[in-house]
């Protein structure tokens, strides 16, 4: 049988095809004829036949390097299920198992062995090497090889080393599912590739629909993408284990069973949960980038990126675990603001690769720099997504694929000269002034912004203030974003403040126009009439304050903090249902069994008390009809801007979430407190007066915090640990207050 026939039987009887995927054949013929290999073949094109099949068609062995456990496990497992001799060398097995796995190896057991970079120069691992006939050696995942990769592990730096001391040096083949001109050439370089055959067989993948959205709510927009999808796998990756833990508890808490994978979990609980997802125990997992990386699981639905990763290798890798199958599915990036931040910071206080000099160490935190920027791009972009992906990795693509969210929702192009002229005039006073400012303070000078940095520094005297007053902040932004991408303003320094550059001046001056893609608007829809079940409640502060004294004498008596006993939102609910019986109770939000059977009759009576004293009416059928409005943030923000003059600050410094709840019971309301939260860290997050706290929970100090009254406050808790927390001080609250109209624009 000729070798022709040979690959096409060995194709057949082990892997059950009929015919090769583009590319395999190709990169097959050139490892049998003994040639070193280069494939750049997307997630799912069957990289590893390329090498399998070759290694079941020569003597000897056929050594895989590949960089994870689960990885090497799950191509072993799958291979023995095809029939095919193999073994994996890593740190799972006991000094025993690895031993007898060299040995059977070393005796011609397995056709392949999987083995980890850090055991290459290892001397029983060479020792081994020098004794067999190795066939070929597979390099996956080659892009972890590169310094400019997104995943370099130093430990890949050793394989040149594992080469050098062979002495009869086998064909090398190399292959990756993401490769930018630069990484290629540093893998060619790296590994010692002798005028390999170099194939990328595209990285367009047609059955994944791209989208990018940018929702109030990640978590309500991430439940709707679950919905569409019932009955399907997917996974959602979040940026930080924090973000993992709270996005899986809050999917099972509603009833979407979920898993979850960090590495910050015992190897034995994430090993569980990896394969109840792969076997489909469970169809949902969240997880960090540590998961996913080779992992062989076909019917991958939908992908969701709650935070924007680092940059577009990792974010098309991790997406291109949809569809594996080739059946249609769904990648959806939740974009936020706070992602690029998130981000900044992780590269900032990145320390992966101690080994590296500092110059290095510096000259690759520009590079990831650069790539989080060209993230920001493509996450921000109005023009076709697929297009921005494919022509970042070099490859040619229409402008329209029909395919991604930007395609389908439809844009317009518009000539936006005239806007851009001011945004960079605005820039250009600024720097006359001999100051530059960011992004944020720019916009609020061309919107007219009272606020009081503006004023202070008296950029309300310039003559570009409030020239952009009709335009949305969110347009102004937008275009910033779009002058930065075309290379007009340069954006610099720790607090990104903006420049103009040479390639502005066309565009000032009137000899170049802008036309940009916008979104189509929509046509405004007809007013809904307010319902009661849209989400807001009046309720009577009088019970409402009856049962925060109870909560407090309870939470005195257990020695705990006060919402450990209830929350505001359980004594809001309790306040609008009026229980009058144990069972009534558990109707209750925040209410279970074990709280009703400890507090429930207290609870009780005084409802009882309270309804004896004035009656089951509550508020007034004005007030409630004035009250009850859509639980949207737009209907929310209306009824609290209208009723603005109830609003008194507290007497005591109050935290964010604090002022919160202080302003729903100024207004005796029961709402979702989380939309008038965000909107106010969003607002405090753009003018400088707050900035999240490096382990991306909470809210830490900047310079301009004093002027909006927020101070940071040391104590000692009652188990002797100290802490300090972010506080709104009584006039930083009543600045908050003043500033309704702009939070709530």
């Amino acid at each position: 049988m000729d070798r022709q026939q040979l690959k096409h039987k060995v194709l057949k009887e082990y892997f059950g095809h009929d015919t090769f995927r583009k590319g395999q054949e190709d990169l097959i013929d050139a490892i049998l004829a003994g040639r070193d290999v280069l494939g750049i073949m997307p997630t799912g094109a069957g990289k590893s036949m390329c090498f399998q099949i070759p290694a079941l068609m020569t003597e000897g062995i056929t050594l895989v390097i590949s960089p994870l456990i689960s990885l090497m496990k799950d191509q072993v497992n799958a291979l023995i299920q095809s029939g095919v001799r193999a073994a994996y060398l890593n740190s799972s097995l006991t000094q025993g198992q690895y031993d007898t796995a060299l040995r059977l190896a070393g005796q011609g057991t397995y056709k392949l062995i999987y083995v980890a970079p850090e055991r290459l120069c290892t001397p029983s691992f060479l020792s081994f090497a020098s004794r067999v006939k190795l066939s070929l050696v597979a390099v996956d995942e080659a892009h972890c090889v590169s310094q400019w990769g997104q995943d370099f592990r130093p430990s890949y730096m050793r394989i040149p080393e594992f080469l050098s001391n062979l002495a009869n040096r086998p064909p090398v083949a190399a292959f990756t599912a993401t490769a930018t001109a630069e990484v290629k050439e540093d893998i060619i370089r790296m590994l010692g590739l002798r005028d390999p055959f170099c194939i990328a067989t595209g990285f367009d993948r047609s059955n994944l629909r791209f989208s990018i959205a940018s929702p109030k709510e990640k978590f309500s927009e991430t439940v709707d993408i679950i919905k569409r999808n019932r009955g399907r796998s997917g996974i959602i990756y979040c940026a930080t284990r924090k973000k993992v833990e709270e996005v899986t508890a809050k999917l099972n808490a509603f009833g979407f069973p979920c898993t979850r994978y960090h590495a910050g979990l015992s190897d034995e609980e994430r090993r569980h949960n990896q394969d109840d997802f792969i076997y489909d125990r469970v169809s949902l997992i969240a997880a960090t980038n540590a998961f996913g990386m080779g992992i062989d699981k076909s019917n991958v639905g939908f992908v969701i990126h709650y935070n924007m990763p680092k940059n577009i290798e990792s974010y098309y890798q991790e997406a291109g675990r949809a569809g594996r199958d080739g059946e249609p599915a769904e990648c959806v990036l939740l974009y936020s603001g706070q992602d690029v931040r998130t981000n900044t910071y992780l590269i900032e206080n990145s320390n992966e690769n101690p080994d590296l000099d500092e110059d290095t160490a510096e000259m690759l935190k520009k590079r990831d720099m650069e790539r989080l920027k060209q993230m920001t791009f493509y996450s921000t972009s109005t023009g076709c997504l697929r297009e921005f992906i494919l022509n970042y990795f070099g490859e040619k693509s229409p402008s329209y694929c029909g395919n991604c969210s930007n395609c389908l929702n439809g844009f317009e192009e518009k000539d936006v000269t005239v806007e851009a002229q001011k945004i960079l005039s605005r820039i250009y006073r600024v720097a006359q002034r001999g100051s530059s400012v960011g992004a944020a303070l720019i916009t609020d000078i061309l919107r007219g912004s009272k606020a009081e940095k503006v004023i202070s520094r008296k950029y309300d005297t310039l003559s570009t203030y409030g020239i952009m007053a009709d335009c949305s902040s969110h347009r102004v932004r937008f275009l910033i974003t779009r002058l930065t991408e075309m290379g007009c303003i340069r954006v610099d320094g720790d607090y990104s403040t903006l420049h103009l550059t040479a390639r502005a001046k066309p565009i000032l001056s009137g000899q170049e126009k802008l036309v940009v893609k916008l979104p189509k608007e929509k046509q405004k829809k007809d007013r809904k009439r307010i319902s009661v079940s849209d989400g807001i409640y009046a309720f009577d502060s009088d019970l409402f304050g009856r049962l925060k004294a109870l909560r407090q004498r309870l939470a005195a008596q257990a020695g705990m903090p006060a919402y450990i006993i209830f929350s505001d939102t359980a004594l809001r609910d309790i306040c609008i249902k009026r229980p009058t019986n144990m069972e009534a109770l558990l109707d209750c939000s925040g209410i279970g069994r074990r709280k009703q059977q400890q507090y429930g009759s207290e609870i009780i009576a005084i409802v009882k008390s309270y309804i004896d004293e004035n009656g089951d009416s509550g508020a007034t059928p004005l007030e409630q009809r004035e009250k009850q409005a859509a639980g949207s943030g737009e209907m929310l923000f209306k009824l609290i801007r209208f009723n603005r003059s109830k609003l008194t600050p507290s007497e005591q410094p109050l935290s964010l979430s604090g002022l919160c709840d202080r302003i729903l019971e100024c207004l005796s309301v029961a709402a979702d407190k989380k939309k008038i939260q965000q909107a106010i860290e969003a607002w405090l997050l753009k003018n400088n007066y707050a900035a999240h706290a490096p382990s991306g929970s909470g809210l830490v100090t900047t310079i301009l915090s004093e002027e909006a009254g927020i101070v940071e406050i040391s104590g000692v808790s009652k188990l002797g640990t100290e802490y300090t927390r972010t506080m709104i001080l009584p006039e930083g609250q009543s600045f908050i207050f003043e500033n309704l109209d702009e939070i709530f624009s």
